[in-house]
C-alpha cells in the first residue's frame, strides 16, 4: 500500500447534525468503518487529503486511528448536492491478500476507423481482485477498428489475479457506421398535399371570374 495513500484518522464521541456540522466546518469529513464482524468504528479524517485521494475510484486507505494502522476500501461518498462537498464516507475494513468485488471503470482509448462511432453499453465492469491490487480501470483500444467490430466484457483483458464477475457477453464496445440522414416523408407528402390544394384554388378562381364575365 502506497504511503501516499495514508491518512491520520481521529475517533469521534460526539454525533448527530450538530456535531456533524461542527466536524465539517473544522475543514475535517465524518467517517464510519465497518466490516469483518467488528462494532462500526467513528472516525473523522482531513478533508482536503481525503478529497484529493477520493478522485480515484475504489480508493484502498490506510488509516492511522490513534497509532493503529487498519486498511480500509471506501464504499460510498455522501455529497452535498448543490455544493458537492463531502458529508460523510462509509468505509469498509480490508484485510491484505482478501479478495473483494468492486466496479472498475472502462476507459476508451484510441480512434476507429474513418467513417465510424465507438458505441460503449458498458462503463464500468465488476471484478473481483485483491484489496491492496484495484486497478484503477480496465483499458479498451478501438485504434483502427472496423464498422461490426463488438468487443464484450470476456473480451476485455485484466489485471493478473483479477476474476470477471460482469457477465462474460455483455457488449462493453460496438463499432459502427452513423446512419444516414433519414427525409421526412410524411412532411413532404404535406407539402405535397399543401401546393395542389393551392394550385386548384387558383384554378377555381380564375374560372369563376371567366363567367362573370360573360
Amino acid at each position: 500500500m502506497a504511503d501516499d495513500n495514508k491518512l491520520s484518522a481521529e475517533k469521534r464521541t460526539e454525533f448527530g447534525k450538530g456535531a456533524a456540522r461542527r466536524i465539517r466546518a473544522a475543514h475535517k469529513i465524518p467517517a464510519v468503518i465497518y466490516g469483518h464482524g467488528a462494532d462500526p468504528q467513528h472516525v473523522t479524517l482531513p478533508g482536503h487529503e481525503t478529497s484529493l485521494l477520493l478522485r480515484k475510484a475504489n480508493a484502498l486507505l490506510t488509516l492511522d486511528i490513534e497509532g493503529a494502522e487498519q486498511l480500509a476500501l471506501v464504499k460510498d461518498v455522501q455529497k452535498d448536492p448543490v455544493r458537492q462537498l463531502i458529508e460523510h464516507i462509509d468505509l469498509v475494513v480490508v484485510r491484505r491478500g482478501e479478495k473483494v468485488t468492486v466496479d472498475v471503470p472502462v476507459h476508451v482509448e484510441g480512434e476507429s476507423a474513418p467513417g465510424t462511432i465507438v458505441g460503449t453499453d458498458h462503463t464500468a465492469l465488476t471484478l473481483e481482485v485483491e484489496a491492496t491490487h484495484i486497478p484503477e480501470r480496465l483499458t479498451v483500444s478501438v485504434e483502427g477498428l472496423e464498422e461490426g467490430v463488438r468487443i464484450h466484457a470476456g473480451d476485455v483483458e485484466l489485471p493478473a489475479g483479477a476474476t470477471l464477475v460482469t457477465d462474460a457477453e455483455a457488449l462493453v464496445v460496438a463499432i459502427n457506421t452513423p446512419a444516414a440522414p433519414v427525409e421526412d416523408d410524411a412532411a413532404e407528402g404535406e407539402e405535397s398535399a399543401e401546393a395542389e390544394a393551392g394550385d386548384a384554388a387558383e384554378e377555381s378562381a380564375e374560372s369563376g371570374e371567366g363567367s362573370s364575365e360573360e
